[in-house]
């Protein structure tokens, strides 16, 4: 009763606070290898399932309810700058409408987001993106880059697009690049508007995507949005805000006191010592907490004699 009295918006605004100090806070993360000046962010959605018949205001399809949470992530610092929550029923792409874009910077689109109209204006704004490209692409290639085969690469070209409406949507020379993927045994093909950087580093870039992946499943297992303890879009937007402020503060713990443990340890040590006194830099480089387990304090069932 009281998400549903409280506006959202407080939530909200206070989790972008947050994710501007965390952002300011923290460094590049070690597992990013590429010399790359710019922001690089990676772009995605995730939809978490509702019982169409409690949420009535969720519709998604006939039977089924959900929500949608469209995130731009930072990969380099690993910090979330731009969360929208809508029903699931809204296309993935019309989030892209909602960004501002960075000159500079670079943008990583899984191929559900092709729409070259959309991708256009990311290049008039001198902004790079880099998207899965689709398998039916009508494309003319103009000349063709040295590849090296040895890393995966099998082919580099500039050309445009051939499309009726395609090429009036995006009329400028595009870069198609065709890479082998040994992990997944998969051959790739991704668009881009950088004709900088080297083809083996568009194709480490769209690898960095898997990071917005990993988010998404680390706050729905450990920061509980999968269950509502309100039915309200009001109370939902202010449990997943709510998860969003956890995350931002646990990260600003881990950089602020520079605590080699990963998130998911710090988040589960905070929670079993809510009423310990012991001071925050000790209780989290204690040895003793290694290989914390999540606790699960479910109510216990009533037996009937």
């Amino acid at each position: 009763n009281a998400n549903e009295k409280r506006d959202c918006r407080i939530f909200e605004e206070y989790a972008f606070y947050l994710i501007e100090i965390a952002r300011k806070s923290s460094g590049v993360d070690e597992d990013f290898q590429l010399n790359i000046d710019g922001n690089i962010y990676a772009f995605d959605s995730t939809t978490i399932d509702l019982c169409l018949n409690v949420f009535w205001w969720a519709k998604f399809r006939k039977t089924k309810g959900g929500i949608k949470l469209h995130t731009l992530y930072d990969i380099k610092t690993s910090i979330p700058c731009f969360i929208h929550i809508s029903t699931a029923s809204v296309n993935d792409m019309n989030a892209l409408d909602l960004l501002y874009y960075e000159p500079g910077g670079y943008y990583i689109l899984d191929r559900g987001y092709v729409d070259y109209e959309r991708l256009y204006r990311i290049h008039q704004c001198s902004a790079y993106f880099v998207v899965r490209a689709k398998s039916n692409l009508q494309f003319r290639r103009i000349y063709s880059n040295k590849v090296n085969k040895t890393g995966g690469v099998l082919v580099d070209q500039i050309g445009k697009l051939t499309g009726f409406y395609t090429s009036k949507s995006y009329p400028e020379k595009l870069r198609r690049i065709k890479f082998y993927d040994k992990e997944t045994d998969k051959e790739l093909m991704f668009l881009t508007n950088n004709f900088d950087l080297t083809a083996e580093e568009i194709a480490q870039l769209y690898k960095y995507r898997w990071k917005v992946e990993l988010f998404f499943k680390w706050i729905k297992q450990h920061l509980k949005i999968k269950s509502f303890w309100g039915t309200s879009i009001n109370a939902v937007k202010i449990q997943v805000y709510s998860a969003i402020i956890a995350y931002c503060l646990v990260a600003l713990v881990c950089n602020k006191l520079k605590i080699d443990r990963s998130t998911y340890d710090i988040l589960q040590i905070l929670s079993i010592s809510l009423l310990d006194k012991t001071p925050l830099n000790e209780l989290l480089t204690n040895q003793k907490y290694k290989d914390v387990k999540e606790l699960y304090n479910n109510q216990l069932k009533i037996s009937w004699i």
